[in-house]
């Protein structure tokens, strides 16, 4: 059968069974689908190159709809309209109202000359395609036709191909600023001719932290941060030469730079070698000036060139100048990031601070001791050596940041992230760090807000550093207070619904501390660091909708009322982020969404929740009440450890789980927060069932129904919130969830014996119901499973019209769990064999209810080998005995290479899945 009408067909029976249900709630489409496969397969109908072609075709019509939707997201990818709406800006910026004149030319610098919004490129574990795949999807949602590929897989990457990733996505962005650039030059040169030619405009930048993050992950050093670092500035002078030739010496200038940065990036030590680090140290120093360490002489050449040039040449010079303004000597903004924990060894180490800051008794004396040493700290040299002998990594982090500005980039900031910060004291012993090595002026140190705790407690943490004199003469000196909001644990252990609300809350929070200290002539940079799914605050409608959902107009409106400048800055994280800019068409469209965002054409009209503060409070708390009740639940644990980890394949250069137990096998879950933040999501967007979004919406409806369906229509936060929530409905289905709950539910396997026909499949059955009651997770799966049921049965009642999954992703998850079982059957047939390596026939069997499938038949093949003996043609001198190295080769025909087989179709289905989502975790 062609593979497209098996499809078909399949499809049609999915549609059938899913109509019946209404009928009977007593049965489960999803199960009886993967059970029909079974028997097609048991009947011989089905082959695995039938079942594999049947998966490529869901997983490209899944490919090719995510493309669709892709253009969708960020307003179309025709070059026309976005250049259009690029001018469209401008000449808004220029004449407000077109009947009227236009506004002064001081009064368009100002709007113009500041950076209003920042694209972040940050690099967690999401590169759930490969690098060919991933740019074929961004080449199709920009119209062009793209190749088939095998497989969708991801393939292993590294912390190389991030970046280079990285860093084909900021060119493509940078290529759409100077667009948007030149539509503003080019507007203000209508309008004002003689004079344009001093306008700097930079109201959308792009920064990246690609290997400079080092929290939860110890294989970036020191240099690795370093030599990305240069190679970000050699990207941006090559840049920057290649729009110079109208500008001869200014060329020349840049091509010597270049070539400094060539030999400096060619002594960049690999190791912790001392000879190594004290030649890259001699190139640093001594080629420090020919490779332009300050942008400011480079802006000044750029302006004589500029008044030279002749008038064509004018705008292109004036466009490349903007840029290397915009974003000095680096192809992007630089993020570096660490734990707070890592901020207060270093303090303890240093200082002598032994405290807890979390001991709430202790607190107040530890925020005297970090301001008394405050009061009396004095900078000290960094040089390599010191770098390469320091122990503590905040502190050697700290060094890299100076090194970068001393030799690098010493003009443009450094933001230091910190995370899981939940104490002032925190942000001012980062301080103290930062004036040890003379560098306070050039960091902006940022807190991030992202567990409950914090979320909660952020405005007291900022508090608690406003109350030092230090921290405010810090924040006035830099101009700048930077804070960042965390959307992966809040939203996993609270809710995305419900995060969103607490981080609204905490923005406005915010602002009241400025007026109380008299601070709102800072400017206010607010990071968001969500992903692009929803199980990470992305909202799906479109960009232009995301970037409203992240900054309500009502927060925004606060920090307005009180001349509070802000940049807003959003992340686009790994593959699925950049995707946005995969192509010159995708970055324009993305670039043109977020000029919009800066530079909104109206106001927001008022939103009638916030007239209602007592059904907010209630529904958002409601919300995450039930979260969090749901993550301390034995059997939510249970479920996203039973075989949700082996779905997934690697997808980034960090660990995605907390190692593994002694014996090599899969680690046993017992919290949700043993499993990383994105990886958590990916499993439940795999089980079909995104808890982390819908969890608690039944209840908070059920609270007050009448305003939740009068708010839901005429409020448009909410509006968007539940549009958030709606997405993850439209990819849930309580019968998958139900299916694979049922499936580690040993009667579910005795019920199947009791009707099995085929020789020798009652006794496998039972043997898997057997294995499943030794794996003992039924019980506590089953019935936090009826905690999921009972909240959703009350959002249904009182949101009837919600979103439901498609028949396509069902059956993708009906043909999943037929491979899951024939796995597990495939288990039982495997021959006894006595403990290898305190591997035991029990043990094998737990590994491979939990999926690990690879890791079980690299051990069989050890236990079982397959291969003739290598020694059988040589002459011993005696008459040969029997050679039997070859006798299990049925057993890798029949059982070990099926197996694996149908393992890589349960991780392709994986991929579909995440088609169908629209991104990984």
């Amino acid at each position: 059968m062609q593979h497209d009408a098996l499809a078909a067909e399949l499809l049609d029976l999915v549609t059938r069974l899913r109509a019946e249900h209404d009928a009977n709630p007593f049965s489960n489409p999803v199960l009886l689908a993967s059970l029909t496969i079974s028997r097609r397969i048991d009947a011989g109908e089905l082959s695995l190159e039938a079942l594999a072609g049947l998966i490529g075709v869901l997983r490209d019509a899944a490919f090719s709809d995510r493309a669709r939707r892709i253009a969708g997201y960020v307003g179309g990818t025709e070059p026309g309209a976005s250049a259009a709406s690029l001018a469209t800006i401008a000449a808004r910026l220029i004449r407000p109202d077109p009947a009227d004149s236009p506004v002064p030319l001081a009064v368009f610098r100002a709007a113009v000359e500041r950076p209003l919004v920042a694209a972040v490129f940050t690099a967690h574990p999401t590169f759930s395609l490969p690098e060919p795949v991933g740019a074929a999807l961004a080449e199709t949602a920009s119209g062009r036709p793209c190749p088939g590929f095998a497989s969708h897989r991801p393939q292993r990457i590294t912390l190389e191909d991030e970046f280079r990733r990285a860093t084909t996505a900021i060119a493509h962005g940078r290529d759409a600023l100077d667009r948007l650039t030149a539509a503003i030059l080019e507007a203000a040169r209508d309008t004002w001719p003689g004079r344009w030619q001093a306008l700097v405009p930079r109201p959308v930048i792009l920064t990246s932290w690609v290997g400079y993050d080092t929290d939860g992950r110890n294989d970036i050093f020191w240099w690795d941060t370093l030599r990305l670092r240069l190679r970000m500035k050699r990207l941006q002078l090559a840049r920057l030469l290649a729009q110079t030739e109208a500008a001869p010496t200014l060329a020349a200038t840049l091509a010597d730079a270049l070539a400094a940065v060539d030999a400096q990036l060619a002594a960049c030590p690999e190791t912790a070698d001392p000879e190594q680090v004290a030649g890259f140290a001699q190139a640093l120093v001594h080629r420090r000036a020919v490779a332009q360490p300050s942008a400011r002489r480079l802006l000044e050449a750029f302006q004589s060139a500029i008044d030279a040039a002749a008038p064509d040449a004018q705008l292109p010079l004036a466009v490349a100048r903007a840029g290397l303004a915009g974003h000095g000597l680096s192809l992007a903004h630089t993020h570096v990031r660490l734990n707070s924990t890592q901020i207060h060894n270093v303090a303890r180490q240093r200082l002598g601070l032994s405290d807890a800051p979390e001991d709430l008794s202790r607190r107040r004396a530890l925020l005297t001791a970090i301001n008394q040493a405050l009061d009396t700290v004095t900078p000290v040299a960094v040089d390599f050596g010191a770098l390469l002998a320091e122990q503590a990594s905040a502190a050697r982090l700290m060094m890299t940041v100076a090194q970068i500005l001393k030799h690098i980039d010493s003009d443009t900031p450094v933001r230091f992230l910190i995370a899981e910060t939940e104490t002032g004291y925190t942000l001012l012993a980062a301080l103290w760090l930062a004036r040890l090595f003379g560098i306070a002026d050039r960091v902006e140190i940022s807190p991030l807000f992202e567990t409950a705790e914090a979320l909660e407690g952020g405005a007291r943490v900022i508090e608690e550093a406003l109350r030092s004199p230090h921290y405010r003469h810090y924040l006035k000196s830099t101009g700048k207070l930077a804070v960042q909001f965390g959307y992966s644990d809040s939203g996993r252990y609270v809710g995305q619904i419900a995060a969103s609300y607490l981080i609204e809350r905490l923005r406005l929070k915010i602002v009241e501390a400025l007026v109380r200290h008299g601070l709102t002539d800072i400017e206010v940079l607010l990071f968001d660091t969500h992903g692009e799914s929803v199980g990470r605050g992305a909202h799906p409608s479109s960009l232009a909708e995301r970037l409203a959902y992240l900054s309500p107009p009502t927060s925004r409106a606060a920090f307005a009322a009180r001349g509070i400048a802000v940049r807003e800055e959003s992340a686009f994280q790994g593959g699925d982020g950049y995707l946005l800019f995969g192509t010159p068409e995708l970055a324009l469209a993305t670039v043109a969404r977020l000029a919009e965002h800066a530079f909104p054409q109206a106001a927001a009209a008022p939103d009638p929740i916030y007239d209602e503060p007592d059904f907010a409070a209630d529904f958002f708390a409601s919300a995450r009440t039930a979260m969090q009740d749901l993550v301390e639940d034995p059997g939510y644990a249970a479920l996203l450890g039973a075989f949700g980890p082996a779905l997934l394949d690697p997808t980034g250069s960090r660990p995605a789980a907390r190692q593994t137990d002694g014996m090599g096998g899969p680690a046993t879950i017992r919290h949700p927060s043993e499993l990383r933040a994105i990886p958590n999501n990916a499993i439940l967007q795999q089980l079909g069932w995104m808890a982390n979004t819908l969890q608690g919406l039944g209840e908070g409806a059920r609270r007050n129904p009448q305003a939740f369906a009068e708010l839901r229509t005429a409020s448009p936060r909410l509006r968007m919130a539940l549009a958030l929530a709606g997405h993850a409905l439209a990819h849930s289905d309580l019968d998958v969830l139900r299916a694979t709950v049922s499936t580690l539910d040993p009667g579910t396997w005795l019920d199947r014996a009791a009707h099995a026909r085929i020789e020798g499949r009652r006794e496998a059955l039972v043997a898997v119901a057997r294995a499943l009651e030794r794996l003992d997770l039924w019980a506590p799966v089953q019935a936090m499973f009826r905690r999921l049921q009972a909240d959703h049965v009350q959002l249904r009642a009182h949101w009837p019209d919600a979103p439901s999954m498609a028949d396509r992703l069902s059956l993708l998850h009906a043909l999943r769990l037929a491979l899951i079982h024939r796995i597990w059957l495939l288990e039982t047939a495997i021959p006894d064999f006595s403990p290898r390596f305190g591997v035991t026939r029990a043990a094998l069997e737990q590994r491979i209810l939990r999926l690990d499938v690879p890791g079980a038949i690299a051990f069989l093949g050890d236990v079982f080998p397959a291969a003739p003996d290598p020694a059988a043609d040589r002459d011993y001198a005696e008459p040969h005995g029997p050679r039997l190295g070859a006798a299990y080769a049925r057993e890798h025909a029949e059982l070990f290479t099926p197996m694996l087989r149908l393992f890589e179709m349960v991780r392709e289905i994986g991929t579909a899945i995440t088609h169908e989502v629209g991104a990984f975790g």
